[in-house]
């Protein structure tokens, strides 16, 4: 394996039009500027202004001469970026990058260098899930080739873990031995333990995020109505999502006393409620994509040194202890989401004990530093193949 070292770093160009604020490059990106023998050329356009323009576009919005207009000037900016940057070994494309490995694998090896691809999700996935194919079947068909043409630019695909990267392989025919594993994690220079304790007049459980089909939010709503006779447990939700209005009518048609729907509020603000939370909220859903992932959700609770229920997966346990770093229960089950918030409601010991194995856990194998040193040692493995 090449040698790198702080005089003689690993240089990786940081390329794409990439969501610049999206948790994964945040992560990755400090994760490897983290590490004392990377150093990190950012290469980067901003095409896309938020999930609400991606869903506009991909539900028939790229039609419009207007949105090519804004592609055209973002890869214009794109190229002048890249001739603007310095020697690199290898090319990292940040998510969502699918589209952009055409461009980037053809500049990378105009340079003799070897591209990498931050896979992450698959953007067809995705659109499956929040009914964007269904609703625009040509556009569906349209992001499947794209991305499927798209993934097999780069030459080493990153992926979240194994069974996901199965997934895409199978899904789009591509060999397993181009893809390297890099997990989801959480920025603990934003979610790390707060000097803040949890109230002791009632048992606050927290849910935030966005409210989508793969969050398993009316298991969630069905486990607050069977705790609604329950004096002293209330559910506080923070964010938004595209069920959010569907899940306020239900807790209103339901007239739940124990629900507070915060909406989106200061970092300060959603920080401290989870520092408060006696338990936080994973994913319940039981969607594809809901099942391949142990989303940032988990582990910025775990960040935090709160314990986390979260739904039972393959994916999950082979990342978290049941019982020891997280608490698993059946997915889409509110009777099980009740049974558990009550052991755990009922066991203070247990909770704290899973608090504090799962912040070692995320510590040691999810945090900046670590997974960036993960990326790194993807990034190498493709340098040294390259030599």
């Amino acid at each position: 394996m090449t040698r790198f070292s702080p005089a003689n770093p690993l240089r990786v160009c940081y390329f794409g039009t990439y969501r610049a604020s999206y948790t994964r490059n945040q992560i990755v990106l400090k994760g490897l500027q983290a590490q004392p023998d990377v150093a990190v050329h950012v290469c980067h356009a901003t095409l896309w202004q938020g999930i609400e323009d991606r869903v506009a576009q991909a539900s028939g919005g790229w039609r419009k001469p207007a949105f090519w207009r804004r592609v055209a000037g973002a890869y214009r900016q794109l190229l002048r970026a890249h001739r603007a940057a310095p020697e690199y070994d290898v090319m990292l494309i940040g998510y969502p990058g699918q589209f952009d490995a055409f461009l980037g694998r053809r500049l990378a090896h105009r340079r003799g260098k070897p591209a990498a691809l931050d896979i992450l999700m698959s953007l067809h996935l995705v659109a499956e899930e929040r009914g964007l194919t269904a609703a625009h079947p040509n556009t569906g068909r349209l992001i499947f080739q794209l991305e499927r043409s798209g993934l097999r630019q780069p030459d080493l695909l990153i992926a979240e873990n194994a069974e996901y990267g199965s997934y895409i392989a199978q899904k789009y025919q591509l060999p397993a031995e181009r893809f390297r594993y890099v997990p989801h994690g959480a920025d603990e220079t934003v979610f790390h333990p707060r000097p803040l304790r949890p109230p002791a007049d009632h048992f606050r459980v927290t849910y935030h995020g966005g409210y989508l089909p793969s969050h398993g939010m009316d298991a969630i709503l069905g486990a607050a109505r069977l705790l609604a006779d329950e004096e002293g447990v209330r559910f506080e939700f923070y964010g938004n999502g595209p069920e959010k209005e569907r899940i306020v009518r239900q807790a209103e048609k339901w007239a739940l006393p124990n629900v507070i729907f915060h909406g989106f509020v200061s970092q300060d603000e959603l920080l401290d409620g989870l520092a408060r939370a006696h338990v936080c909220l994973g994913v319940f859903g039981t969607t594809r994509q809901a099942q391949f992932t142990v989303q940032n959700k988990v582990w910025e609770g775990l960040a935090m040194g709160r314990p986390v229920i979260s739904g039972d997966s393959p994916t999950i346990r082979a990342a978290l202890a049941d019982r020891e770093e997280v608490y698993l229960i059946a997915r889409n089950d509110p009777a099980a989401l009740a049974a558990g918030l009550r052991e755990l409601r009922d066991k203070p010991a247990l909770r704290e004990s899973i608090a504090a194995a799962g912040h070692a856990l995320y510590l040691a194998g999810n945090s900046i530093p670590a997974i960036g040193r993960q990326m790194k040692e993807a990034l190498l493995t493709l340098v040294d193949q390259n030599q």
